[in-house]
């Protein structure tokens, strides 16, 4: 099982308490989760990721074993600590502003 960390507004639009727990079939990848994600919780869809382009929506940040991963190749593996359940996978809301 995947362990994933959604920011409080999606997991009252998910209608969830706490973290959310996957199962992903294949390579866990930054794809595969978030895939899984949205399918399992589809009114998410489009929060996280850009409808058409399934690209990052601005301000939002992934994160695994202390490490940013907004930037990293979307089919990369993620770490085995993520893999095991040992540690989540973060979604987190930046914030901006002054």
């Amino acid at each position: 099982m995947i362990r994933v960390v959604i920011p409080a507004h999606l997991r009252t639009l998910a209608r969830v308490n706490g973290e959310v727990q996957l199962e992903v079939a294949g390579p866990v990848t930054q794809r595969s989760v978030l895939d899984a994600l949205e399918a399992r919780f589809p009114v998410l869809q489009g929060t996280i990721r850009d409808h058409m382009t399934l690209k990052r929506r601005p301000f939002v940040r992934f994160f695994a074993c202390e490490e940013d991963l907004s930037h990293e190749a979307i089919d990369a593996p993620l770490p085995e600590a993520v893999v095991y359940g040992k540690e989540p996978y973060l979604i987190i809301g930046a914030l901006a502003g002054g």
